[in-house]
């Protein structure tokens, strides 16, 4: 909204690139998302980065010739150079489940807690680190305190590192009711980890279940406790996983992919 009020003010060209219209419960935000939803329609383009957020964003009256879709990619130089390094893990015994992402209430972390509750009653050799921070994250430290598993939880807030402890991983993890593209699980898969998710618009760009990654039916925990017991037990079926979903982000999601994309849009732009 600020956006392209300043971008026409300052009379020059603007560009919008959706991430999602995430959820809304309560009248201010429903109107905040209203309001920013018809703004997109005075931007000389709009990039959304799912198929999905295309068709949202056509809800909102953009014209369709003002709309372009750029496949979302991550920097896999940077993946690879840290994915080639020897390994760091000192304990590589334990078993390590992570989550890379904002702890807001969309991405419906107390899952992630519920989950490796269960897992870790069965064994103890693991640990779930959580990187990232939000407005849940006191919540969600009070429900892992209660836990059992609590001296097995670590929160790691934001870390610049996030590369190096993701190289480590057996297993990465999302339960998240709404996604664009998440940047976290790309690069988790371009790492060569392991994934397991709700099956969401998004992560169903990404993770095609039982060939890159396993997915279950939103809400269905059962079945993703089971998905993830299966890739923390089986390593071959989890190496696998994740060759698959390594080679998948590799072809499709590169960032230079990505560049090129926007490259020709921005020029087009100030061609005319």
């Amino acid at each position: 909204i600020l956006g392209i009020i300043a971008a026409r003010r300052a009379g020059i060209k603007a560009i919008s690139t959706p991430h999602g219209f995430g959820e809304a419960t309560e009248f201010k935000l429903k109107m905040y998302l209203k309001l920013g939803g018809f703004a997109l329609r005075f931007f000389d383009w709009v990039v959304p980065l799912s198929t999905e957020l295309h068709e949202e964003v056509e809800k909102f009256g953009v014209k369709p010739e003002k709309i372009a879709y750029v496949r979302n990619g991550v920097d896999l130089k940077e993946v690879d150079e840290i994915r080639l390094q020897a390994s760091n893990d000192d304990t590589p015994s334990v078993k390590k489940i992570g989550f890379i992402g904002q702890m807001i209430p969309r991405k419906k972390v107390h899952f992630i807690l519920d989950i490796f509750e269960q897992l870790h009653s069965e064994d103890q050799q693991m640990e779930l680190l959580l990187l990232g921070d939000g407005s849940s994250r006191a919540e969600l430290e009070e429900q892992a305190s209660c836990l059992a598993s609590n001296s097995n939880i670590h929160f790691l807030g934001f870390r610049n590192d996030r590369l190096d402890i993701l190289k480590n991983l057996d297993l990465f993890v999302m339960t998240s009711s709404y996604e664009g593209i998440p940047r976290c699980l790309m690069e988790a898969m371009g790492m060569g980890i392991p994934v397991a998710a709700f099956d969401i618009l998004g992560i169903d760009q990404l993770v095609t279940d039982q060939k890159t990654g396993l997915l279950a039916k939103y809400g269905d925990v059962e079945t993703l406790t089971e998905y993830w017991r299966k890739l923390l037990v089986d390593k071959a079926y989890a190496d696998h996983m994740a060759e698959q979903g390594r080679q998948f982000v590799q072809e499709k999601y590169s960032a230079a992919r990505m560049a090129i994309e926007y490259e020709e849009i921005y020029q087009g732009l100030i061609n005319a």
